[in-house]
């Protein structure tokens, strides 16, 4: 990551790069107290990366979640600084982008990047939405971008 290459974080990978101190924030138990497991819409915020190249800012997507402890939290300074650095990359939305509670996620925040957009970590899981047999194929533009 320190030399350019890039770096996904799904679901628990996103919890570990947050450990690790590669992602701001930290990822907390639902704030319902449950494993949530389901299609959700996502509102793409930032596309100006490698991950979200293909897609379009505001665009939403379908994508399964399936996570008990996918509460992002980051606290107040943090969060100013990633929303002014671009790095707040999707929130969980309704299916016209308009945020929406899922998990507890500070301002429905679904995933980020770091400052220099080349580590990437999100919740929900584009891997399981390749194909329209499993509900969407919303997946396969996200991670196109890591084809070059």
């Amino acid at each position: 990551a320190n030399d350019g290459g890039k770096v996904l974080g799904i679901c628990n990978g996103f919890q570990i790069l947050t450990e690790a101190g590669l992602l701001p924030g930290a990822l907390k138990r639902n704030n319902n107290l449950h494993f949530i497991s389901k299609h959700q819409n996502l509102c793409v915020i930032n596309n100006d990366n490698a991950f979200l190249n293909k897609c379009d800012k505001g665009e939403v997507l379908n994508i399964p979640i399936a996570h008990a402890d996918g509460n992002y939290y980051i606290d107040d300074e943090g969060f100013k600084k990633i929303e002014a650095n671009g790095q707040i990359l999707l929130r969980y939305s309704d299916d016209q982008g308009a945020p929406v509670v899922v998990n507890g996620s500070v301002t429905s925040i679904a995933g980020v990047c770091n400052e220099a957009k080349n580590v990437f970590g999100l919740m929900p899981h584009p891997e399981r939405a390749l194909e329209a047999i499993l509900g969407s194929e919303d997946g396969i533009r996200m991670l196109q971008g890591f084809e070059a």
